[in-house]
């Protein structure tokens, strides 16, 4: 096994252990916080944190993650060539509405690209895996199966969107003089998958995102031949101040020199 290969094992163990808690939590109900930028925080979310930031500290000792609910705590880690982005729950909204489009992403980045990730679905127990390079899957009750992106169909793309985010008229500009056969808004890290696994071919966003919101699915749609650009057509990096992204756009089939 790789090093890169004992890695993402690491991630899969810890995202499944993240995915358990966050069940058990729905389950028995959970109190709903604001945070400082008033989106919303919960029980759930803390204890997944936990749980995935003392797995890596514990096998991976000295190793540098930059957590969401850290973060927003006020912890302030720089970054450096190595690093763990982790947020362990993405999609709250979802969470906490009764939906199931909601994820815990573990992803690992190396001189400013994604590597390796995990996207966890607790909901129905699955889980995406990739190695950038290497290849992507999809796992489901004990069972891996490959994933990877699709050509756009001739009758069209399917393009997915944020069910809560992003400005509709831009959206409307940047999919003018394409042939889409059909819009599917999706919550969270999960839409990234969508497009890794050839359920849809685009998904352009426009609205603020934070790298631990993109660094594992990005891995995931890269490792099954996908791509993430920015809107200028440079590709998505990792460890830029405040940890902001730009707006970009995941794509199935990776971008032509016609393409914006």
């Amino acid at each position: 096994m790789t090093e890169d290969s004992r890695l993402l094992e690491l991630a899969v163990e810890l995202a499944e252990k993240a995915g358990a808690e966050i069940r058990a939590i729905r389950a028995r109900g959970f109190a709903v916080q604001r945070k400082a930028d008033h989106s919303t925080v919960t029980e759930a979310d803390h204890a997944a944190e936990a749980i995935i930031l003392s797995g890596l500290r514990a096998a991976l000792p000295g190793c540098v993650v930059v957590a969401e609910e850290e973060v927003a705590a006020g912890v302030v880690t720089q970054a450096v060539p190595v690093f763990w982005l982790v947020d362990p729950l993405d999609g709250t909204r979802e969470f906490t509405g009764g939906g199931d489009d909601f994820a815990v992403n573990i992803g690992l980045v190396r001189d400013g690209r994604p590597v390796l990730g995990v996207v966890g679905v607790p909901a129905t127990g699955a889980i995406y895996g990739g190695i950038v390079g290497v290849g992507a899957w999809r796992q489901k009750d004990g069972t891996r199966t490959a994933i990877t992106t699709r050509q756009p169909p001739a009758e069209g793309i399917t393009v997915v969107a944020s069910r809560h985010h992003g400005d509709p008229q831009q959206l409307d500009a940047f999919l003018a003089g394409r042939r889409v056969a059909q819009l599917v808004n999706f919550g969270s890290s999960l839409k990234f998958c969508r497009v890794a696994e050839g359920q849809a071919d685009l998904y352009p966003r426009f609205g603020r995102t934070m790298e631990w919101d993109t660094c594992s699915p990005q891995a995931v749609l890269e490792a099954a031949g996908g791509a993430v650009t920015t809107m200028d057509g440079q590709m998505l990096r990792y460890g830029k101040p405040g940890w902001d992204n730009p707006h970009f756009v995941c794509w199935g089939t990776p971008p032509g020199p016609t393409d914006p």
